[in-house]
């Protein structure tokens, strides 16, 4: 796997997602430790720091994903990074415990990551725009 971009979180967002891994029964998401991983070597700020080309909780983003399976097959979202409880029927909502949710977190605009799929294999994620960042906006208690 290629070296992982930078990533910086709030400490609003890291202490929401250290209390929701905590919360969660044993073996209940796949993905923990990944996003554990990430949570440890993010730079983490204040809420009134975060860059506004960063992707926070809560932030709607366009993306790409590149599966490398068979034949390379790109797709684009626009979706809302939220916490399970804020799933809903819209299909605009990703959760932060979705392998794709937990690869956007903390990255910056123009950023590419690999990801691996829960089946094995990678994803190729990359960050076209942050369309709507809580922070920017001065929202910093969602």
């Amino acid at each position: 796997m290629h070296t992982r971009p930078t990533i910086t979180v709030s400490s609003l967002d890291a202490d929401r997602l250290y209390h929701l891994i905590d919360s969660l029964p044993a073996h209940f998401f796949k993905g923990e430790d990944k996003l554990e991983t990430e949570l440890a070597r993010a730079n983490v700020v204040s809420p009134t720091e975060i860059p506004p080309t960063i992707v926070t909780m809560n932030s709607t983003v366009k993306f790409a994903i590149e599966s490398k399976q068979l034949a390379a097959k790109q797709s684009e979202f626009e979706l809302t990074l939220v916490y399970p409880k804020d799933m809903n029927a819209s299909g605009k909502t990703i959760s932060i415990l979705a392998p794709v949710g937990s690869a956007l977190l903390g990255l910056s605009q123009g950023d590419v990551i690999e990801w691996p799929k829960p089946d094995g294999g990678l994803l190729k994620v990359t960050i076209k725009e942050i369309v709507y960042q809580p922070e920017r906006e001065g929202e910093f208690l969602l």
